[in-house]
């Protein structure tokens, strides 16, 4: 049987003996490869359908559909997902739905490798944290510079392990952190620089962004696993959030105890304890939003239709105040510093919301809330960048009104994308699919920029 990678040796046998090939000849076997290529995806192609009219043939037949699910679970599930809206209603479509979508809502703790990998992983972040101390370095200095490298360094070995990247992304992502790990600690320690600051904000993003490399895995291009990266951010915010409460109650209860025995431990407490624990949060939130998805994955939802609503209206009534206040962000700077927190935490709630709303929501009410939040947005975008460019044309370019121009040029570009793409879904020209699409597309855009902001800036602005 003549298989492509038999051909592809073939040729390059004969290339290595210098044997003489004439132009039809090298023409002939390359058609022969792009035949064989196209066969191999008709076959597969062919292979889908046929399981697909396999499980319509057999869709009554118990025993069969075992069989076929046994010898390819992967594909069998994959189309009988595709089927079951036609077959809903049947007795045994709905069994075999239930069966291959069960959850079960008992907490899962994983593996013991992954929780004894989680374990030294919090213990090593709380020790990070705890190099001030340790070393007597300089706390302002320690923490402004380094405070990304107590958590993400961690999470990303934890996505790199457990995703099984291949060496030479692993080494890319080590010298990724390292780069950054060296640059920023390496700049010279001025009292105030705006591009340090700088650099300091976006070298979170930079993390982040590396942690998205390695959370993607293998499949860096892959639609649903960066939609996946957004839904895991979310869900990770949500769990904690509720372990920080949770730990923030029995702290307030065992010093409380303490001191009813005469015993003050609150110093001891917060510099031995609280540190380890405020280290750990989002490494454990992590492990538990990868070990029960089941659970977590039921809160976020919820949240995103709930927040969606209330952050529109509180923004149509904020643009509405803003006419009859006397604060502006063309003349005050601090209220277009607040005003672009508030646009870059609307924008993350509409990521958010998205991410969640394309993995099954299909509430018309949901995406017109959605769009209109977009709009909305455009409009905040809109007047952020109009102040600063007035800003610029006053008073000249610095290093904050550079970062600020740009990461506002590229957030309304994002938001018209996603705008354009919500109006498709809601006008029905297009599946709510392609609004996740264009948010996976512009994604790396964010660390291009961050990598510009962290590396480049200082060296532009000559560390002012």
């Amino acid at each position: 049987m003549i298989t492509q990678s038999g051909v592809q040796y073939s040729f390059q046998a004969l290339h290595n003996h210098n044997l003489s090939i004439n132009f039809e000849m090298q023409s002939t076997l390359y058609l022969v490869m792009i035949g064989i290529t196209s066969l191999n995806i008709g076959q597969n192609i062919l292979k889908h359908n046929l399981m697909k009219d396999e499980i319509l043939t057999h869709q009554n037949d118990f025993r069969q559909l075992e069989k076929m699910y046994r010898t390819n679970k992967v594909s069998f599930k994959r189309e009988f997902a595709s089927l079951y809206p036609d077959l809903k209603g049947n007795a045994l479509a709905d069994f075999w739905n239930e069966r291959l979508n069960y959850e079960s809502d008992e907490i899962n703790w994983g593996t013991g490798r992954e929780l004894l990998f989680v374990i030294i992983a919090s213990l090593v972040a709380g020790l990070i944290a705890k190099l001030p101390a340790l070393l007597s370095i300089d706390e302002e200095f320690f923490y402004s510079r380094n405070v990304g490298f107590v958590v993400f360094p961690l999470l990303t070995a934890y996505f790199a392990w457990k995703n099984k990247l291949s060496h030479g992304k692993i080494a890319l992502v080590v010298g990724a952190i390292l780069a950054g790990l060296i640059f920023i600690n390496t700049l010279p320690a001025v009292k105030k620089s705006d591009t340090q600051i700088l650099s300091c904000i976006h070298l979170l993003l930079f993390l982040w962004a590396v942690l998205g490399f390695s959370f993607v895995g293998e499949k860096n291009s892959n639609i649903e696993r960066r939609l996946s990266f957004l839904k895991y951010n979310g869900d990770l915010v949500v769990v904690t959030t509720l372990i920080l409460i949770a730990g923030g109650i029995m702290t307030a209860v065992t010093i409380g105890l303490f001191s009813l025995i005469g015993f003050n431990i609150e110093k001891f407490y917060f510099e031995n304890i609280a540190v380890f624990g405020l280290a750990a949060a989002p490494i454990v939130g992590t492990y538990l939003t990868q070990t029960n998805p089941q659970l977590v994955g039921k809160v976020s939802p919820v949240i995103a239709k709930l927040f969606s609503p209330l952050v529109l209206v509180m923004l149509v009534i904020y643009l509405i105040a803003m006419i009859y206040s006397s604060k502006d962000p063309y003349n005050d700077r601090e209220f277009l510093m607040i005003f672009n927190a508030l646009l870059v935490g609307v924008m993350a709630i509409i990521l958010f919301s998205v991410s969640e709303t394309s993995k099954g929501i299909k509430s018309q009410a949901a995406i017109w809330v959605l769009f209109l939040l977009s709009a909305v947005t455009v409009i905040v975008n809109g007047i952020a960048l109009s102040a600063i460019l007035f800003r610029i044309s006053e008073w000249g370019i610095t290093p904050n009104r550079a970062a600020v121009l740009g990461g506002n040029v590229l957030i309304l570009i994002n938001l018209l994308l996603v705008m354009m793409q919500l109006f498709k879904v809601v006008s029905g020209k297009r599946g709510i699919s392609s609004v996740g699409k264009s948010i996976s597309f512009y994604l790396p855009v964010y660390c291009m920029w961050a990598i510009i902001v962290v590396f480049l800036f200082p060296l532009i602005f000559g560390f002012k």
